[in-house]
């Protein structure tokens, strides 16, 4: 069933290093799987998606998960001026709302993006250079962001060429976090 799939390994493994209980948005969030696990962990999730049927799974999940549907390439941002303590992307790119999404995170918050990567049109979908990230783009992308890990490479299980990065925008008030460099 949509929704009740595992998280992504990266969204698990630096999910918690999300402020507790600070706000988080899922942007092209399908049925869930992210909003459902930040939200069992604490965080009010604001999910956001363009299919019908993804808003109503995810707005199912109840308290504490608000489920906005929205067309976010071709009408206006829903949350102007919002930021968040969290925001999770998984398997979804569209380069013009990049900077929309760097701005949706608050002094101090956390990004985790992971989507495919250019090599991934040799075996599979998505294959139009559109939908893949060029090496380093998240790099670039971030720059001027406290980046806690990137990775640009293959996996398996499905097998996949990804981009992924979590990053930390510094908040000029306050001391950077204390997240160790555990490898």
């Amino acid at each position: 069933m949509h929704g009740t799939e595992a998280p992504s390994a990266w969204v698990q493994r630096f999910g918690p290093l999300i402020t507790p209980g600070g706000a988080v948005l899922d942007v092209a969030s399908g049925h869930g799987r992210h909003s459902r696990w930040l939200a069992a962990r604490g965080h009010p999730v604001t999910a956001i998606d363009r299919d019908p049927a993804a808003v109503a799974s995810v707005a199912a999940l109840g308290t504490g998960v608000r489920a906005i549907e929205a067309d976010i390439e071709n009408g206006a941002w829903p949350l102007p001026g919002d930021t968040f303590a969290g925001l999770v992307v998984t398997n979804y790119l569209w380069r013009p709302l990049l900077p929309t999404l760097l701005a949706s995170v608050a002094p101090g918050g956390l990004l985790i993006y992971e989507t495919f990567g250019t090599d991934h049109a040799a075996i599979g979908r998505p294959s139009r250079p559109d939908f893949l990230l060029q090496p380093g783009e998240l790099l670039r992308v971030c720059a001027g962001w406290r980046v806690l890990a990137y990775e640009d490479g293959f996996l398996d299980g499905p097998p996949r060429f990804v981009q992924r990065i979590a990053a930390r925008r510094e908040d000029p008030a306050q001391p950077s976090p204390a997240e160790g460099r555990r490898l």
